[in-house]
């Protein structure tokens, strides 16, 4: 990423830097990597490590897998997930392995005046499906809306406050390497290039703001280890006066990533926004369809022999689903061919654009589901691939539901 800077730092890092009483502000190194990946210099009125007292904040925080026996497509309806907790307590855990865990969460109340969250294991994204509010960090304030990536990395204190009346709706995931932009879009300065399908003035930093130095009982749940610790603080957590360096949260709005396009159907990596260790994370957008006279704008057969595709559902008619409906994930495992549903691929022809609007992640290890994820499934998407009249039958059973005819 870039260089930035936000409110008073002084010329020489390192170096006294006082307020207009003559105390001295203390200096945080936050960075990733030891001291050679990544990092900032954040400068804070009250030394960071100021803690009182120290507890458990919550039970263990345990994934539990849901494995049916079988190995095949999978259809996660979310649609009709109720809003309940906040953006760190109202998380549904849908999707994971060792490098990512992937959910949704319906945040329907802000997070205590008087408590922040820090993930210090993983790089945290959520996706703004639905709702707007204030994203408020140890870096500053970002607001977000709907269609915002807000990307915090690992360590970050931050709290959300949706708007009041606000429905809210967002994809989250939970990553321990970095996430960021693909390294095929950029220069070795870090510098986003042409053809990059976004610039850096699509990326949206904090706002500098004053100081907070309220006094009072502020608590910072610390996620590490399958567990939230609580660090119990007399001041406030965000009493930065500045901040300067290449490491910190912002939001990156779907809207302002310009699809690639070409005579002929182009394939997923065209899409990718972000990477990390072992997954990629791509934006499906309204765009211009394949201009070849013989295109078809419906992706081919294909299949994944070494990853998992996640696909979540936004908004628009997807051109090659059926019967996927809008805040629906679909997982389309390694090893097993998917395309377009039937008759998809010939209607795709003369289309001149589509409105489609979807958020992809590719994993190259599996990936297993939740026992949530598992009470969501529609056990009939694997046989969706056949036609209508034969959808159904119980010889084609993947479980005591058995399957039904796939709706159109």
């Amino acid at each position: 990423m870039f260089y930035a800077s936000r409110g008073s730092i002084p010329p020489k890092r390192h170096t006294q830097h006082r307020a207009p009483d003559g105390s001295l502000y203390a200096e945080e190194l936050f960075g990733v990597e030891g001291f050679t990946g990544r990092s900032s210099l954040l400068y804070h009125v009250t030394p960071p490590t100021r803690t009182h007292q120290i507890e458990a904040a919550g039970v263990e925080l345990r994934l539990e897998e849901a494995d049916d026996g079988y190995h095949h497509h999978r259809l996660i309806d979310a649609a009709g997930v109720e809003p309940h907790g906040d953006a760190v307590s109202g998380r549904i855990p849908l999707f994971f392995n060792g490098d990512i865990v992937m959910g949704v969460v319906r945040p329907a109340d802000a997070m205590p005046d008087s408590i922040f969250y820090r993930n210090g294991e993983a790089d945290e994204l959520l996706y703004v499906h639905e709702g707007q509010g204030l994203l408020d960090t140890v870096f500053g304030p970002l607001r977000y809306g709907p269609g915002d990536y807000l990307v915090l990395p690992i360590g970050t204190t931050w709290r959300l406050e949706p708007d009041a009346a606000s429905l809210q709706r967002m994809l989250y995931l939970e990553c321990p390497s970095e996430l960021e932009p693909p390294k095929r879009y950029r220069n070795d300065y870090g510098q986003l290039l042409e053809h990059s399908p976004y610039s850096q003035r699509d990326i949206r930093l904090p706002d500098a703001v004053p100081a907070r130095t309220d006094a009072g009982e502020f608590q910072v749940h610390v996620k590490m280890r399958n567990r939230l610790t609580a660090y119990h603080y007399t001041h406030h957590p965000f009493d930065v006066v500045g901040w300067d360096g290449y490491l910190w949260p912002y939001a990156f709005n779907i809207g302002d990533f310009e699809p690639i396009t070409g005579r002929v159907h182009q394939p997923p990596p065209v899409h990718q926004t972000f990477a990390a260790r072992n997954f990629v994370v791509c934006s499906f957008v309204p765009r211009k369809f394949d201009y070849h006279p013989l295109a078809i704008p419906a992706p081919y057969n294909h299949s994944n022999i070494n990853s998992d595709e996640v696909i979540y559902y936004v908004a628009g008619n997807f051109m090659s689903r059926r019967g996927v409906g809008i805040s629906s994930f679909t997982l389309h495992p390694a090893g097993i061919p998917h395309g377009p549903h039937p008759g998809t691929a010939e209607a795709s022809i003369g289309k001149e654009a589509t409105e489609e609007l979807a958020v992809m992640v590719d994993t190259f290890h599996p990936l297993k589901i939740t026992r949530q994820a598992a009470a969501l499934e529609d056990a009939r998407y694997p046989y969706s691939w056949l036609p209508a009249e034969d959808a159904s039958g119980e010889a084609l059973e993947l479980s005591e539901r058995g399957p039904e005819a796939f709706p159109d």
